[in-house]
């Protein structure tokens, strides 16, 4: 059976037990905490939690997942692996523990006729929460234990277990409570008998059904943690490991030959010409080759690209292991976008946006396999010199500094060159290593300013939180009467400020619009008895609050009844950008193509950076055609609308939106004359294009492999920027005495001409040094039987230094000779030493 068939009987059958299926989140998932969903539960937490109440009593989901803990033991194992699915169901508050096990129960043993997965019942083993291990529970999961007895599971397959395995919660005070496991016996062939406590490679775990009961008020480890007392309702969260089940049902030894992995592994086989089962070393870069394509292709597909930070960190990682694989494999060819092929063959069933996003993972992956290609090539052999110098010292440790050149010269990631010493029986000195790469951070940030840094701590939000949402009105208003709700300073929640101090002020409701969707924050004034607080940033720290951070001008307490007052002018401006944002998103797809998505954006009043998807630059012509469509879409005067619609509707309309942003079920759609440009936006905008004014791009770069960056100006600052440089064009043809017409080709004759005579120069004093070289030679000192030439060469840079040194070494012939000559100004001098055989 297939794993797509797998996933489908799993929400069928929850659907007909009156569950709602919830699409997969996407694995770049809203969450602050999590680089990638690596739970199931993860898009549930909210309502899980009772932040949120949830919009149904019974869910189930196919939950997309990336964990990475374990990423250097993929492929030396069968059980590691960084991709996979979690089946799960829930229930916020309606059955619980009798129920869970009862649907499990029938889904694990029902026949396959029925659309269940036909375990014999004979096989399956289950764990609970054994007696003695919590003052709460001295029987242990009683409840639990009767249940699976009341389904058929004889006493001798039940098995009570400690909190580490039979206990869940989150690591940090919240919901918590006993969990159960299923497991299936796979075989005696796998391992002794005796059930889970015995072996888990034979008994296989397949299911944990987590019954969440009550409130922690305290973790200091798996096993030790203080329960409060009960929650207010209690939930069913659960997860079922797809792959798990795949390879027990497709009767294969692991989850790398299943059929949404192992085609990967046979075309990587197909390639190299090595037969996967047949060695050991090749079976470990066979089985990271098809893990590693496979979460390489979801990461791309929910719009991760690859980079130096974080997630694009973590894809970069995953390709270049896979790329460097299947060069140990003997693979010297481009291949990784065939394999991804391969991969997207197995998975576009289940998961259809990955046909919708080939093209762009295909440039990605191609550029990035490219590069990667190019930084083998040339830190290889700085790498080898590196090991061989090791070696000569007589260490089995290479030194920090020489993985921080690889790193910071030719961009080799620590872990490469931890795996590449392993190779060669060394480690790596990282905590050398580690403590440059603090130094080379501090230095980069020693001038950035930390405006963005709010002054509250995530407990004071949360309390904060608690009380409710802030309500933003400033869609339609700018000038608002309302309520200090709460407080912030030094990070503690507090009654009352005073004069001089940077404070954070929470409003019942606000016109003020919190830094978002890359709209940098408004501006203006909260006007109190007390006195004006001018508003210098506007932040959303935790959903549903808008904190602003203020200069307290007077004094202020909570109750206290203000004036909230946008400035108007900076509000305009901030629409100004995001509307013209809009219009260039809508004109790189229709010039560039469909691929030029969205991949971050940022826009104050009167300027705007955008970043899209694309793995070449463009060209001069291009980007002029850019900014005319531009343009021409400001001056046709194109309506601008907002409604609230479902995003199902939404979707279905082709509204655009940001890989990994979490949508509510209402979300708000931007258009601009219909289908011109229509996106998912809780932005301001202007009511029409022609309030933009002018657009002038002034510029287009790469900002890492894959994505490129324009920059723009709009409104006056455009119009001040472009008669800038009409002024600085009046002036050069005033001085060159030319039409604006004629300028470019009269400064590209000056330049011509300019370059011919330093040339001129520079042969000259080429030959004027080399005019000196026998008088070096002859004034050459006798050393040990070495003749020594020196000589300090003021001004001379280092081409012609070398050129030099090379000359007065060859005049030494067969004589043993040493020729050093020192170059460039006092504060930056330039050495080149040169020696005979």
């Amino acid at each position: 059976m297939k794993a797509a068939e797998i996933g489908r009987r799993f929400q069928d059958f929850f659907v007909s037990k009156g569950h709602t299926a919830v699409p997969s989140a996407s694995l770049l998932y809203n969450d602050p905490t999590l680089l990638f969903v690596n739970a199931g539960m993860v898009p549930f937490k909210p309502y899980l939690m009772g932040e949120q109440p949830s919009p149904w009593k019974r869910a189930t989901s196919i939950q997309k997942c990336v964990r990475t803990l374990d990423i250097d033991e993929v492929g030396k194992t069968t059980r590691h692996g960084t991709f996979f699915q979690m089946l799960g169901n829930f229930s916020f508050g309606d059955y619980f523990k009798k129920e869970a096990i009862e649907y499990a129960w029938e889904l694990v043993t029902g026949s396959l006729d029925d659309g269940c997965f036909g375990f014999g019942p004979d096989k399956v083993w289950v764990t609970v929460l054994g007696p003695g291990h919590h003052p709460d529970y001295p029987d242990g999961d009683v409840e639990a234990r009767e249940a699976w007895l009341g389904v058929g599971v004889p006493a001798e397959h039940i098995q009570g277990r400690t909190l580490k395995d039979n206990y869940w919660h989150m690591g940090v005070p919240g919901p918590g409570g006993p969990c159960s496991e299923i497991y299936i016996d796979r075989g005696p062939q796998y391992g002794p008998d005796g059930g889970p406590e015995a072996d888990e490679d034979r008994f296989l775990e397949i299911w944990n059904l987590v019954f969440e009961t009550e409130v922690l008020s305290a973790v200091r480890a798996k096993d030790d943690f203080d329960i409060a007392g009960p929650m207010a309702m209690r939930n069913i969260d659960t997860g079922a490991g797809l792959e798990r089940i795949a390879y027990l049902m497709q009767d294969v030894d692991n989850m790398y030959e299943t059929d949404d992995v192992f085609p990967v592994i046979a075309r990587a086989s197909e390639l190299s010409g090595r037969a996967y089962g047949q060695d050991g070393t090749d079976d470990v870069r066979l089985r990271v080759v098809g893990d590693h394509v496979r979460s390489s292709l979801m990461l791309m597909t929910d719009g991760v690209r690859p980079g130096n930070e974080a997630r694009g960190y973590v894809l970069r990682r995953l390709l270049r292991r896979s790329i460097r694989s299947m060069r140990l494999l003997g693979v010297e060819k481009p291949s990784i976008v065939e394999l991804l092929d391969v991969s997207r063959q197995c998975m576009h069933v289940t998961y259809p946006e990955i046909d919708e996003a080939w093209a762009r993972i295909q440039d990605i992956a191609a550029a990035e396999e490219a590069a990667f290609a190019r930084t083998l090539s040339s830190g290889t052999q700085l790498f080898d010199t590196a090991v061989a110098e090791t070696r000569a010292s007589g260490s089995l440790v290479l030194p920090g500094d020489r993985a921080f050149q690889l790193h910071d010269t030719y961009g080799f990631p620590i872990d490469l060159t931890l795996e590449m010493a392993a190779e060669q029986g060394l480690t790596v000195d990282e905590e050398s290593f580690r403590s440059l790469m603090d130094a080379q951070r501090a230095r980069s940030k020693a001038d950035s300013l930390s405006k963005k840094a709010t002054t509250g701590g995530a407990e004071a939000y949360t309390q904060l939180r608690a009380a409710g949402e802030t309500n933003f009105v400033g869609y339609s208003e700018l000038d608002v009467p309302t309520k200090v709700r709460g407080l912030i300073a030094d990070g503690q929640v507090v009654d009352r400020v005073a004069a001089g101090q940077t404070v954070e002020i929470v409003l019942e409701e606000t016109p003020f619009y919190a830094e978002m969707g890359g709209q940098d924050s408004d501006a203006g004034v909260i006007r109190a008895p007390g006195g004006d607080f001018e508003v210098v940033d506007v932040q959303r720290p935790v959903p549903g609050l808008v904190v602003h951070t203020v200069r307290a001008e007077g004094e202020l307490a909570v109750g206290d009844e203000v004036q909230a007052v946008v400035d108007a002018f900076h509000r305009q401006g901030s629409c100004q950008a995001h509307s013209a944002t809009h219009i260039l998103h809508a004109a790189l797809r229709q010039l560039v193509g469909p691929t030029a998505t969205q991949a971050g954006s940022y826009n104050k009043p009167g300027y705007l950076r955008f970043d899209f998807g694309a793995t070449h630059g463009l060209s001069e012509q291009l980007v002029c055609e850019i900014e005319a469509r531009c343009n021409e879409a400001i001056r046709d005067d194109l309506e601008v609308r907002a409604t609230q619609m479902p995003l199902e509707k939404a979707r279905a309309m082709g509204a655009m939106a940001m890989f990994g942003e979490k949508y509510p079920d209402i979300v708000r759609v931007v258009e601009m004359d219909g289908a011109w440009s229509r996106e998912l936006c809780a932005g301001t905008h202007v009511a029409h294009s022609s309030q933009i004014g002018l657009l002038n791009l002034v510029s287009e770069q790469s900002v890492g492999a894959g994505t490129r960056r324009i920059e723009a100006l709009v409104s006056t600052d455009a119009f001040t920027h472009m008669a800038g440089e009409r002024a600085l064009v009046s002036r050069l043809t005033g001085m060159l005495h030319v039409q604006p017409d004629q300028l470019a080709e009269r400064v590209g004759s000056l330049v011509t001409d300019l370059k011919a005579a330093q040339k001129q120069i520079e042969d000259m004093r080429r030959a004027q040094l080399l005019a000196g070289a026998g008088a070096l030679v002859e004034d050459a000192k006798d050393m040990w039987g070495v003749a020594y030439a020196a000589q300090r060469l003021p001004g001379v840079d280092g081409g012609r230094l070398r050129t030099l040194a090379v000359d007065v070494r060859d005049r030494f012939g067969d004589r043993p000779a040493v020729v050093a000559l020192v170059g460039g100004a006092d504060a930056k001098p330039t050495i080149v030493v040169a020696t005979t055989p």
